[in-house]
């Protein structure tokens, strides 16, 4: 029995919660992981899974060596990288995660001149509105807005974003604009249910917030614009994500001689990853993108 073979098939089932949906991320058949589950299963003596025609379950063994399994998995996988660390040329596959919005505008520019530079690569961009363990997940890079919160990851800045306060030229014809951050109290605000808001808003040099009561709170940053562009109220995004919207004319700038502070944006990593191609070639990539002025 291929006992790496046998654990990456064992961790595959227990994170996806079924043999077929891990067939499918394998690219082997069902009967196949069916067979190296059972073989596993003997060698150790022991259950790993309570099945039933409707889920699939770790044992209390399962869940002990599911643990084991990510680390022996993963110090494989760096071994791996160390060995094609020491290659000039980029190639296999490198897995990205970024923010949805800022992923689509400024990430998949630089993941497709990638691409169509080296043929030997590929790679799995993963755009999510939330921060997932990098090591645990497999992530070669995570793009992360703000400061960076896990000290055992190097961490590169590679630009800021400012925050941009947008409501609609119609709404601002017809209510005006705030002449100071206290006077959004007079204002209906459109708010996200992400940390960076909150229940306050941040302006002036030194970040003073304000607190708000927002007449429209949405989960999504889209939803958020499409509410500002419609007339709803003021938003607070980030100059990125509202870039198109102004660009257009659909979206008019808020007090924005009281911003705060520009937000930083850094591209994390594991100290284990940093001298693959694939990840300098990324970094460099985004370097240059930042400094054309893309997303200011």
């Amino acid at each position: 029995m291929d006992r790496f073979a046998a654990l990456t098939t064992f961790v595959a089932v227990a994170e996806r919660g079924g043999f077929k949906v891990a067939s499918r991320h394998l690219g082997v058949s069902p009967p196949a992981v069916t067979r190296t589950i059972a073989a596993l299963e003997r060698h150790l003596g022991v259950p790993l899974f309570r099945r039933s025609t409707r889920s699939v379950a770790l044992t209390e063994e399962g869940a002990a060596l599911l643990e084991r399994a990510r680390e022996i998995l993963m110090r494989l996988q760096d071994a791996e990288h160390v060995v094609m660390g020491r290659q000039t040329t980029p190639q296999g596959e490198l897995q990205i995660t970024a923010p949805v919005v800022f992923g689509r505008l400024h990430v998949l520019p630089v993941v497709a001149d990638l691409l169509a530079r080296h043929r030997q690569m590929s790679v799995r961009l993963m755009l999510l509105d939330r921060n997932i363990r990098l090591v645990e997940e497999g992530i070669d890079v995570a793009v992360r807005i703000g400061e960076p919160r896990d000290s055992s990851l190097h961490s590169v800045a590679v630009g800021t974003v400012r925050q941009v306060l947008v409501a609609s030229p119609a709404y601002c014809a017809a209510r005006g604009h705030p002449a100071d951050p206290k006077a959004l109290d007079l204002h209906d605000l459109i708010a996200g249910d992400n940390v960076r808001t909150g229940s306050q808003w941040r302006f002036g040099p030194h970040s003073v917030g304000v607190a708000i009561t927002p007449r429209l709170t949405v989960t999504s940053i889209d939803a958020q614009l499409a509410a500002a562009a419609a007339g709803l109220g003021i938003a607070n995004v980030l100059s990125y994500q509202a870039a198109e919207g102004l660009a257009a004319g659909t979206l008019r700038r808020v007090l924005d001689a009281h911003a705060p502070p520009p937000v930083p944006i850094h591209l994390l990593f594991d100290a284990g990853r940093a001298n693959l191609p694939s990840v300098r070639l990324f970094l460099d990539g985004m370097r240059a993108r930042a400094k054309s002025g893309a997303w200011q």
